[in-house]
């Protein structure tokens, strides 16, 4: 592989203007794509066999076309009297009233918007209902009145309504941003001229509230900080910025290309840019300070590129792709916005990867001796008496090496203390609770508390089958109120409104006590599911429940249940990819149990952060429940990058002759600088997007920063190189039968040797000198 590597970065060295053009007609090609096919992101998170959602896909069905929850893209208008009134006064009632009729004008909303707060509105709106629903008028007034009492609208106090509506489109995915903004504005000047609290919240705003620029920007400034710190030089250290860049803008508009063959999760562009960004800063960075590490061994140019793509280029790919493999492998939990998740964040790792290793040397070649050009400083290195480079790497790799029983210790001990509130993790889906605290979802949230309970928030619909029962309709209504009395005396339950049922079947709604986000709701939701069976068989209909609530808690048990399989395959495989990496048994195995631990104290810290609310920085609010298999999946790629490229120096070293505590202070001497800039830098990008009004982006930056310094400064640079001395020359043992089968491929570029005088004209441009042959 160095070899052809090798040959590589000659290549696009020397005819960099064709690699330059070939970059550019790529970035048309999937542009053209991405222009002219693609279709707009999903909000989506369901998954196909769940009993919750082929429940709510029954309901078209039952209810002669009523349509599924899972779809529809609801509207939950709140409105509020100021402190002190109602909104049966008169001038908050033709507040509501010019409030619907101004909502009820725009295109996406259906032209009437009714709701029911009093019985004589009840009254006045049973000769719709009845006539909609083939009923008289006054049984169609005692449904609607039974139903208000029920399930009231008004808050007891009058202050604080709902009116319920919803887009007129197909599904949540067909809803735009400019149709939720059109929206909201609405309910803005209404409120402004009216002296009404307008909120709104529903499926069909999830998607509202855009990315913060400034979010990517402070983590690039950062960057930028670092790499002219780390290269003294302008223009080196705009080099990984501007291809990460590139690489990220090529990624981005792959994975909406990608919209136009599937559905995609409207947070995958955002994942794909955090994790783009970060990565294709650092393997630019490996590769170029390879390269200027090459110069000072040859005034060649070219041939520096070459060895710089070949040996950095080398760990570059085996970096990349345990970070591909973590992500790709999501496709095997059975979730499908899970896994393209993880397919488009590996669509951008793959572009990084190639970026740096075709176009960084093509910029190079352009940029010729100006690519350490504005230099600010010279890195002139202290040399001890053998003439090796003494710097603050070899200086800590030597401190860590006098006690390295301490070093370990204090590492398991401080993570694991980190861990604990892990176990207290509870799970949960983003929803208008998890919104921003000042958007309009959020405040429209905290009004349903206060005016109706948190169980208003997201009934649970408890769908009756009632197909296969015979009898006539009078007693399929009872075998409904026989269901309906049962589930009013469940435990947690505070209302259940039995719905107008047809002569297929009945939707009984549950509101619980509790939120969608508390235990007690799961409990519920348990409660319900166990005892389904016996009412089956009394009543003969079916039964099954779904709603919000339902369909994320049973997202979250699929969830739980495919996070062993996954972890035995992402790690089955980088175990095997870092055997052949590091010709070793002992080495791969310390890279796992490190980032085991570095994994589960990030997580410990998360929900501290997030869920318990410590330092009060972010209101409290379950863990979603994708991050922890998404993190270990993006974090065990990311710890095995900072492990290729701080253990292969030392190998290198061990290779050429070098004890294995020479080989951890070589490897120290060579990487330790670059990895600790890699990791601040990759930090930096992931905490940018904290920034971030998604709830789920924002969660996910601050758990990848903060697994980044623990995996990069505790883990690689501390208890790595201690258990790398407490093992000494076992931890390069590999069986000499398994040296045979795995396949030599040549990471470090061994073959190669630097060529220090001479022309490249002296020999075969295309061919390195290799070693002892």
């Amino acid at each position: 592989m160095a070899t052809l590597l090798y040959r590589l970065g000659k290549t696009a060295y020397r005819r960099w203007p064709f690699f330059l053009v070939g970059w550019l007609l790529v970035i048309g090609v999937v542009g053209g794509v991405a222009g002219t096919m693609s279709k707009p992101f999903s909000d989506a998170f369901t998954i196909p066999g769940l009993e919750s959602v082929e429940a709510a896909e029954k309901l078209p069905e039952l209810m002669d076309g009523a349509q599924s929850p899972v779809d529809a893209a609801s509207i939950e208008v709140v409105v509020a009297a100021p402190k002190g009134h109602t909104l049966t006064e008169t001038k908050y009632a033709d507040g509501v009233t010019q409030l619907t009729t101004a909502l009820a004008k725009l295109d996406a909303v259906p032209d009437q918007i009714p709701y029911l707060w009093t019985p004589a509105q009840a009254k006045a709106a049973a000769p719709a209902t009845a006539n909609a629903m083939g009923i008289s008028v006054d049984q169609a007034a005692a449904v609607l009145k039974a139903q208000l009492a029920a399930q009231p609208s008004l808050s007891a106090d009058g202050r604080i309504g709902l009116i319920s509506t919803a887009f007129d489109v197909k599904t949540v995915a067909d809803v735009t941003p400019a149709m939720q903004t059109e929206v909201l504005d609405t309910a803005t000047q209404v409120a402004k001229e009216t002296g009404l609290q307008v909120e709104i919240r529903g499926a069909g705003m999830q998607a509202a509230g855009g990315a913060n620029a400034s979010a990517e920007l402070i983590g690039i400034a950062i960057a930028l900080g670092v790499l002219v710190l780390t290269f003294g030089a302008l223009v080196a250290a705009g080099l990984p910025i501007l291809t990460a860049l590139i690489g990220v803008a090529l990624g981005s508009i792959g994975i909406t290309a990608l919209t136009a063959f599937t559905e995609l999760p409207s947070s995958t562009p955002m994942l794909g840019m955090m994790i783009g960004l970060a990565v294709g800063i650092d393997y630019t960075l490996f590769i170029l300070s390879r390269y200027r590490s090459e110069l000072e061994h040859t005034d060649d140019r070219e041939e520096a590129a070459g060895l710089a793509v070949g040996t950095a280029g080398s760990a570059v790919v085996f970096a990349g792709l345990t970070v591909i493999i973590a992500l790709a492998a999501l496709t095997v939990t059975g979730i499908p916005f899970l896994g393209w998740m993880g397919i488009g964040a590996a669509i951008t790792v793959a572009v990084a990867v190639a970026v740096a290793l075709t176009l960084l040397p093509a910029l190079l070649g352009l940029l010729k001796s100006k690519a350490f050009g504005g230099r600010i400083r010279r890195y002139v290195p202290k040399r001890d008496a053998d003439g090796a480079v003494l710097n603050n790497g070899v200086r800590f790799a030597r401190l860590i090496g006098r006690k390295p029983v301490v070093w370990a210790l204090a590492v398991v001990i401080g993570l694991g203390v980190v861990a604990l509130p892990f176990k207290d993790l509870h799970l949960g889906m983003p929803s208008d609770a998890t919104a921003p605290a000042d958007s309009s979802r959020y405040q429209a949230v905290k009004l349903v508390e206060e005016g109706f309970g948190p169980g208003r928030l997201d009934p649970m619909m408890l769908v009756v089958d009632a197909r296969k029962l015979d009898g006539d309709a009078a007693s399929k209504q009872a075998a409904y109120a026989k269901v309906a009395d049962w589930a009013r005396g469940l435990d947690g339950v505070a209302r259940v409104v039995a719905q107008p049922g047809t002569d297929k079947g009945a939707i009984i709604l549950i509101e619980p006590k509790t939120g969608p986000d508390d235990a007690a709701t799961d409990t519920l939701l348990k409660d319900i599911r166990a005892g389904e069976p016996a009412v089956e068989k009394e009543t003969g209909v079916d039964l099954a429940v779904t709603g919000t609530q339902p369909v994320m808690a049973d997202i979250s048990d699929k969830l739980n249940s495919a996070l062993v399989p996954y972890l035995a395959i992402v790690i089955g495989l980088a175990f095997l990819l870092l055997m052949v990496v590091f010709r070793s048994l002992l080495v791969p195995l310390t890279a796992t149990a490190g980032f085991l631990l570095s994994v589960l104290a990030t997580l410990g810290a998360t929900v501290a952060v997030f869920q318990k609310g410590l330092f009060g920085i972010f209101p409290e609010q379950p863990i979603v429940s994708f991050i922890p298999i998404f993190l270990i999946g993006v974090v065990f790629g990311l710890a095995m990058d900072y492990q290729v490229f701080l253990v292969t120096r030392m190998r290198e070293a061990h290779v050429h002759g070098a004890t294995t505590r020479e080989a951890v202070v070589d490897g120290f001497r060579n990487s330790a600088r670059v990895v600790t800039a890699a990791a601040v830098i990759m930090a930096a990008v992931f905490s940018g997007f904290i920034l971030m009004d998604d709830v789920v982006v924002k969660s996910m930056g601050f758990a990848l920063a903060l697994a980044v310094l623990f995996d990069a400064f505790v883990v690689r640079l501390v208890l790595i190189p201690a258990l790398m001395y407490l093992l000494g020359e076992k931890a390069w043992y590999l069986p000499a039968w398994l040296d045979r089968i795995l396949p030599n491929v040549d990471v470090e570029g061994e073959q190669l040797v630097r060529r220090t005088t001479g022309s490249r004209d002296d020999l075969d441009e295309d061919s390195p000198v290799l070693a002892g042959v």
